[in-house]
């Protein structure tokens, strides 16, 4: 089977989408949840600085902001106590 390939543009992607997708390996892919939610309430807190870095860098390789990232954090514990 054959790998979905990383596109650098829109117009790439649809291209490739032209195709017989028949033959392509989907495992590579995770679900994702869209946030549709409106954010109505802020919170502000302090952190070391060092927490801070590493919140960064994580949500950096998982290319999404760091705030997204975050929530998605505190998202994903409060699903797991229920």
């Amino acid at each position: 089977m054959k790998r979905v390939p990383e596109f650098k543009t829109d117009a790439e992607a649809e291209a490739f989408l032209e195709q017989d997708l028949s033959c392509l390996d989907f495992k590579q892919f995770k679900p994702m949840q869209f946030e549709v939610a409106k954010k109505e309430a802020s919170l502000n807190m302090r952190l070391p600085a060092i927490l801070m870095e590493a919140i960064r860098a994580k949500a950096k390789a998982k290319g999404i902001p760091y705030a997204r990232y975050v929530r998605m954090v505190l998202e994903a514990d409060l699903r797991q106590r229920h």
